[in-house]
C-alpha cells in the first residue's frame, strides 16, 4: 500500500487548512488511519487517528480544533484543521496501519508541510 498526502501549505494562525491521504492499493481487515506531525528538532508525533470502525483519537493539544475522517470507499482519510496556531507548523505524515492476522503493519506518506504564521 502506498500513502499519498496533499492539502499542506502557508496559512495564518487562526486559518484553516484540509489534508488529505489516499491509499492506494486493497485494504482489508482491521486497520488504522491517521496523521502523525513532526516539527524541526522534534520527535514525531501522533495528531490524530482513526479506526476503520469510525472511531477517533486525537492528542490533547488538537482537541476542538482538528477533525479526522475517513473515506473508506476511496480509501482516504481527511484532516480538517481549524483554529491553526504557530505550534501546528511541522511536516505532517500519513500513517495507515494494517492487522493481517500475525501483527500490525505500518504503512507511511510522504510528509506535506504546513506553516502557521503568527
Amino acid at each position: 500500500v502506498q500513502l499519498q498526502a496533499s492539502g499542506g501549505g502557508l496559512v495564518q494562525a487562526g486559518g484553516s487548512l484540509r489534508l488529505s491521504c489516499v491509499a492506494s492499493g486493497t485494504i482489508s481487515g482491521a486497520n488504522v488511519m491517521g496523521w502523525y506531525r513532526q516539527a524541526p528538532g522534534n520527535q514525531r508525533e501522533l495528531v490524530a487517528n482513526i479506526i476503520n470502525g469510525g472511531t477517533t483519537n486525537y492528542a490533547g493539544g488538537v482537541k476542538g480544533r482538528f477533525t479526522i475522517f475517513r473515506d473508506n470507499a476511496k480509501n482516504t482519510v481527511y484532516l480538517q484543521m481549524n483554529s491553526l496556531k504557530p505550534e501546528d507548523t511541522a511536516v505532517y505524515y500519513c500513517n495507515l496501519k494494517v492487522y493481517d492476522g500475525s501483527g500490525w503493519h505500518d504503512s507511511w506518506g510522504q510528509g506535506t508541510q504546513v506553516t502557521v504564521s503568527s
